[in-house]
């Protein structure tokens, strides 16, 4: 447990860090900074492979760190519609924890929802209102 709360705690900080403007701001002086040392290295293949391997490297850590990132934002998000669906009165609990259902629970559950909207936006047509609570 340790390791992984080392980690979420790490993943935290970078992504902070790395969403500032300050950050975006040292990438490009880095950037700029490659450019302008290539003529005095001759454009060389070590000059380069430098520029290519930091960015390949910076780019496979962050893609872990952004997954990190959103995995987390989404399940925050999760629980939060979760404790709205709970205390809403007359809301359906069966929608609690929704995500984790398989495909086919999950497109049923769409299915009802789509005849739903279906339903009211043909009542509309008809002069009716859309906003009552129908059963799922």
């Amino acid at each position: 447990m340790a390791t992984s709360n080392w980690y979420s705690n790490a993943a935290k900080a970078a992504s902070r860090y790395a969403g500032r403007p300050s950050t975006f701001s040292l990438a490009v002086l880095v950037i700029i900074i490659w450019v302008v040392t290539g003529p005095l290295f001759g454009f060389s293949d070590t000059w380069q492979l430098v520029i290519n391997t930091g960015t390949t490297i910076i780019t496979f850590l962050m893609v872990f760190l952004i997954q990190n990132s959103q995995n987390r934002d989404t399940e925050a998000i999760q629980i939060k519609l979760d404790e709205l669906i709970r205390a809403t009165q007359g809301a359906h609990n069966a929608l609690l924890d929704l995500e984790e259902l398989n495909e086919e629970s999950l497109d049923a559950f769409k299915d009802r929802y789509c005849t739903l909207a279906a339903t009211a936006r043909e009542g509309l047509l008809d002069g009716l209102k859309d906003t009552d609570t129908p059963e799922a």
